[in-house]
Formats: C-alpha cells, sequence, structure tokens
C-alpha cells in the first residue's frame, strides 16, 4: 500500500494550475475549479495529482480512466486496484492498494469539541471518550476511524456514525467486517486506514511525501 501525501500552498496555487491542469479532461478540470475557495481547488487538484502520480511510479499505470460507481464512489476502470483521497485544512492524502480501502484525515483543530458530536455516538464511544486521558485524541481517534470505516464501505453519509462501532478496530457493518488501522503523517492531524480485508492490519505502508 503506498501513502502519498502534500500540502497546499497559495504562493504557488497559480503555478500549480497552470502545471497540472491541462493534463487532466474537460470534464475533470470544470469540476476542480469550480469551487470558490483557492483552498478547495487546489485539495481538489492536489487529490487527482497524487492518485496519477502514485499510479505511474509506483504500479507503472500511465493512462488510468476513473469511473463512479452508483453509491457515488470513484474507481479505476479495468484495474484491480482501488484508492481513497481524503484531506483537511492544508493536508490532502492519496492512498492506493489492491483491496478496497477507505481513509480519512482531520486536522487536530483545538477549536471542536466533542460535545458537538454527541448526539452522533453511541454510549460506549461517549464514555470512552470522557475518560481518556487526552479528551480530544480520543475525540478525533473516534471520528477518523469512523469515517475511514464509511468511505471503505462506500455508502458516505448515508450510514450514520452511532449505527455501528469500531472496537479493536474491527466492528460490522451490514454482515460485513471491517479492519481499522492508525496511521501517522503529520503531528498536527489525525488518521485513519479501514478496509474489509484483514490484509490491512500488518500490511506494509510506503508514505511518500510529493512536492508539488
Amino acid at each position: 500500500m503506498i501513502i502519498l501525501y502534500t500540502f497546499i500552498s497559495e504562493a504557488k496555487h497559480q503555478s500549480l494550475l497552470d502545471q497540472y491542469l491541462p493534463a487532466f479532461s474537460k470534464e475533470i478540470r470544470q469540476d476542480i475549479l469550480r469551487y470558490k475557495r483557492w483552498q478547495d481547488t487546489q485539495l481538489s487538484l492536489l487529490g487527482k495529482v497524487l492518485l496519477h502520480y502514485g499510479l505511474r511510479t509506483h504500479y507503472s499505470i500511465c493512462e488510468a480512466e476513473l469511473g463512479i460507481l452508483p453509491n457515488k464512489k470513484p474507481y479505476l476502470k479495468g484495474n484491480d486496484l482501488h484508492f481513497n483521497i481524503s484531506h483537511s485544512k492544508d493536508l490532502v492524502v492519496c492512498t492506493i492498494a489492491e483491496y478496497p480501502l477507505g481513509i480519512d484525515v482531520e486536522f487536530n483543530d483545538p477549536k471542536i469539541s466533542y460535545q458537538d458530536f454527541i448526539f452522533q455516538m453511541t454510549g460506549r464511544e461517549l464514555e470512552e471518550i470522557q475518560h481518556a486521558e487526552d479528551k480530544m485524541k480520543g475525540f478525533f481517534t473516534y471520528w477518523t476511524r469512523k469515517e475511514a470505516v464509511i468511505k471503505a464501505h462506500g455508502v458516505g453519509m448515508m450510514l450514520p456514525l452511532d449505527t455501528f462501532e469500531v472496537v479493536k478496530d474491527e466492528c460490522m457493518i451490514e454482515g460485513e467486517r471491517f479492519f481499522t488501522r492508525e496511521i501517522f503523517i503529520h503531528e498536527d492531524y489525525h488518521s485513519y486506514i479501514a478496509s474489509s480485508d484483514q490484509k490491512i492490519k500488518e500490511t506494509a505502508l510506503i508514505f511518500k511525501h510529493f512536492e508539488a
């Protein structure tokens, strides 16, 4: 599994657009440029850049065609590889593997209070956070691993967070078992990966910082 990451930069924004946008189709360019904030535009652009860079340099795939599943999850046409993209604040991450997976990254924002999300938690999850020595870390552990599972499952926000629990890095959703694993990318961010394939628990991870 390869995990590629990079950080957005306002100073480099126009040069990044000039350098990378022409490589994409008209439809993808329009999708990238639909955002009003430069941050969102660049996050969208760099997520796609990371994907194509990872496929080219680590899997020797130079021409990748993307499709969209009925659940709106993108996939690689005619290929057994899977990918997922996540971003938060200035960080954008793309992971590629030989099995379905999800990844979530969240900025460690001190302004966030776990109390605002109690209605989305089960009783056991709330108790775990309240008894944690570091409540903020407890909250972000709860949040990122659940988001990673939802992305691995592929149903998006149709699956409420309080309808399943992750216990000892495992959970069941509609009879399907998912496994989660914490990863470290940057000290200011929390991140988890998830998959229905238990190989995710012991697979060697390759981290690559992409300098845009």
